[in-house]
């Protein structure tokens, strides 16, 4: 048996295999087993063999729907604002004429739509460009 497995171990984020050869050495088989090993286990599996250029794309999705998340935050801060008046604007304006209850209404569908692209965006579906 020429080839028998001695170690294997980690180094430099792949996997080395060494074996015994003939003369007595040890041999390192650069290539026998960098299929299985991955660098970085904590990536969800789809993500693990990106290229450069799709980890670029899904950084900048993330980004954007990180920034959608902080828009609808600082929405809901306005609504919550907006909240302190709803109720009087709602007892004692006349008619149709509720200011106060048209922005928080407003706000809250401005919450909703960021709320939901930031999520979406922020969890892997992929960007609609």
């Amino acid at each position: 048996m020429r080839c028998q497995l001695l170690h294997l171990f980690l180094a430099h984020r792949c996997c080395l295999v060494v074996e015994s050869g003939m003369n007595g050495g040890p041999e390192v088989n650069h290539g026998a087993r960098e299929e299985s090993c991955m660098p970085n286990m904590l990536l969800p599996p789809e993500e693990r063999h990106l290229s450069p250029e799709q980890v670029e794309v899904l950084d900048r999705r993330r980004h954007l729907g990180h920034t959608f998340l902080v828009i609808a935050g600082q929405f809901s801060v306005i609504a919550t604002v907006l909240l302190l008046w709803v109720g009087q604007d709602l007892t004692y304006s006349p008619g149709w004429a509720h200011p106060m209850a048209y922005y928080f209404f407003f706000a809250l569908i401005m919450i909703a739509t960021f709320g939901l692209a930031g999520l979406i965006l922020r969890k892997g579906t992929p960007r609609i460009d």
